[in-house]
């Protein structure tokens, strides 16, 4: 995973999740024992990033179907089709959130054969090993990623997309971390990433304590810096790619990839397969998620919007393939054209 903490675990008999909202000031593991406190954990943010939220989900079913095991078969198909159908509604962007619940859909159908118990014991068995196999998928990104990089480089990052956003290590920081463990000189430059500062909280936390060379900058300095040559490569994260490589990821990503553009820095997008969506031909049928105006007039519990005007918080937005220089998988990078590199990719072996 990465420096003493770690995500999402199944421990005695619930799920347990490190809390994102209260980093980097405290450090607290809050434990959920029905699928609705999981469901509301991930809408209200306790973990989020698309790889996180699959591992989350597939670990609610598999909550829901062990409080059935003792009713038999049916009692634990039903707790799974009831969970899916809660999981579903959180959080709408993240791809990986649906296929998460189809794979542990499919263990249901195909494994007739087994009781209530065996079942519900599967189903854990298989959210686990989703957990392990997101994290071998994250090294196997960063292999990949750190093959773009030079050795001495300073790279930007937009939101969180770490370990604290997947099973465990990072895909965007995944290709950083593995930069470091070659021991090349990587510098990092985390967008605070508003609303939520999921990069001045979450990004510069893990980096900070995995040793790694961090400084945060407010998003509205990325051009200037740019402008400066300071910047050698972006790599960012996604909640959901298209079949034609349009990318949606934390709002604010589009500028920056539109930047890099005008100043002739590479930007990466950092992802396991598990997030490309090739039943969505482009970046217009990705569903976009609108928050709550509170995350936009309030921090720290004081407002700094005038009360009574209205807000617009879409908590994501969608880069075009056009602006992206190479998708980086666990199975090798895809570059344009994305419709043939991508579905190559997804491909069964």
């Amino acid at each position: 995973m990465s420096a003493g903490f770690f995500t999402i675990d199944w421990r005695d008999g619930a799920v347990v999740m490190l809390d994102q909202r209260r980093l980097p000031g405290e450090e607290i593991y809050n434990q959920y024992r029905s699928v609705t406190e999981v469901a509301e954990a991930i809408r209200s943010m306790v973990i989020r990033g698309a790889p996180a939220i699959g591992c989350a989900v597939a670990l609610g079913v598999a909550l829901a179907a062990d409080r059935a095991a003792s009713g038999g078969r049916a009692a634990v198909e039903a707790a799974v089709a009831e969970a899916t159908e809660i999981l579903a509604a959180t959080r709408p962007t993240a791809v990986n959130l649906f296929w998460a619940l189809d794979r542990v859909r499919a263990l249901v159908a195909r494994r007739d054969d087994l009781s209530g118990a065996d079942l519900a014991a599967s189903l854990l068995e298989e959210a686990l090993r989703l957990i392990a196999e997101d994290v071998e998928a994250n090294r196997a990104i960063g292999r990949f990623g750190a093959e773009l990089i030079p050795p001495r480089a300073t790279v930007l990052t937009h939101c969180n997309a770490g370990a604290l956003a997947t099973g465990g290590y990072g895909t965007a920081l995944g290709v950083i971390r593995a930069l470091h463990d070659a021991g090349k000189h990587v510098r990092v430059l985390a967008d605070e990433t508003r609303p939520l500062l999921q990069g001045a909280r979450l990004t510069a936390w893990e980096l900070r304590r995995d040793g790694i060379d961090v400084t945060v900058i407010p998003d509205s300095a990325v051009g200037s810096i740019m402008r400066r040559g300071e910047i050698d490569a972006a790599v960012v994260g996604a909640d959901r790619i298209a079949a034609n490589g349009d990318v949606a990821n934390k709002i604010g990503t589009y500028s920056v990839a539109v930047m890099c553009v005008h100043h002739g820095v590479p930007m990466y997008v950092a992802a396991p397969t598990s997030t490309i969506d090739l039943a969505t031909p482009d970046g217009d049928g990705i569903p976009i998620e609108d928050r709550s105006a509170d995350e936009v007039t309030t921090i720290g519990g004081t407002r700094f919007v005038p009360e009574g005007v209205p807000v617009y918080n879409r908590a994501f937005d969608v880069t075009p393939a056009s602006l992206v220089d190479a998708i980086i998988t666990e199975k090798g990078i895809a570059r344009a054209p994305y419709a043939s590199s991508l579905a190559r990719l997804c491909s069964p072996a």
